[in-house]
């Protein structure tokens, strides 16, 4: 029961940011799942499978408040999904001690990343469209293999190219959904058809998952009021804060300096 409610609460805080800012839920969650010890392909697969009602949820929201930029959408789901199959397939491929310490150093580096991007202030303008495609493709892939970079990614690109807030947040986020159940999909292939072999103990985080998806579920539904209404700037400075501090703690334990 208290890991239940340590992963309730981390889901709902994790999806009220991701709400607010169109990033952080699959990091945040991802981030504290590998603190716990819990390999990073089973993190991204476990946190994929609770995005996917949490998603659901939030791109309901967005839809209903009209945040979605259904030009920009319907490119960048679609090369998002291929970008999160090719992530699949690589990490998959690789022992969770081989790939654990550049995910690390990822999520640090995604950390500083919403930091730099929190002092940015464009004003919005259009977007071109066919930039969609290469910018999916790379959200999708940082997605798949760090078990959150879809929002972190495409957002902050959106928009630091100037992007009106409310639209990126709602595309991203409706967007993500698909990405998501591709994510998924490639996962349990991978499983099903043996190529990942380190999948075994993939059960015994069931209670984690149940516990994010009751809290991201529990949030997701304020989605597209918390784009409107909460202050961006604050939140996206704590939000990379606890990504960078997150990983510098694992990196100084797997050093050995803790």
């Amino acid at each position: 029961m208290e890991t239940f409610l340590i992963f309730l609460g981390v889901g709902f805080l994790a999806q009220l940011v991701d709400g607010a800012l169109g990033m952080a839920y699959g990091l945040i969650s991802s981030s504290v799942l590998v603190a716990f010890g819990v390999p990073p392909a089973t993190a991204s697969a476990t946190v994929h499978g609770a995005k996917l009602f949490t998603t659901a949820a939030s791109a309901a929201s967005h839809s209903f408040h009209r945040n979605v930029n259904w030009r920009l959408f319907f490119p960048l789901a679609a090369a998002g999904i291929a970008g999160g199959i090719t992530g699949v397939l690589l990490i998959t491929s690789v022992q969770a001690a081989q790939v654990k310490p550049w995910v690390l150093a990822y999520f640090g580096v995604m950390g500083f990343y919403i930091l730099w991007r929190a002092l940015k202030k464009r004003e919005p303008r259009r977007v071109r469209r066919h930039w969609m495609g290469p910018l999916g493709l790379v959200g999708g892939f940082l997605d798949a293999i760090g078990g959150g970079g879809w929002g972190p990614t495409v957002t902050t690109t959106l928009l630091g190219a100037g992007v009106e807030p409310r639209q990126a947040i709602g595309t991203v986020n409706t967007a993500e959904f698909f990405v998501s159940v591709a994510v998924v999909a490639a996962f349990a292939t991978t499983l099903l058809t043996g190529h990942w072999e380190e999948a075994s103990g993939i059960g015994d985080h069931a209670v984690a998952v149940a516990g994010l998806i009751v809290g991201g579920l529990a949030a997701a539904p304020f989605a597209g009021w918390t784009t409107k209404h909460v202050p961006m700037r604050p939140m996206t400075f704590a939000v990379g804060a606890l990504v960078v501090g997150l990983a510098a703690w694992q990196i100084a334990q797997i050093a050995g300096w803790l």
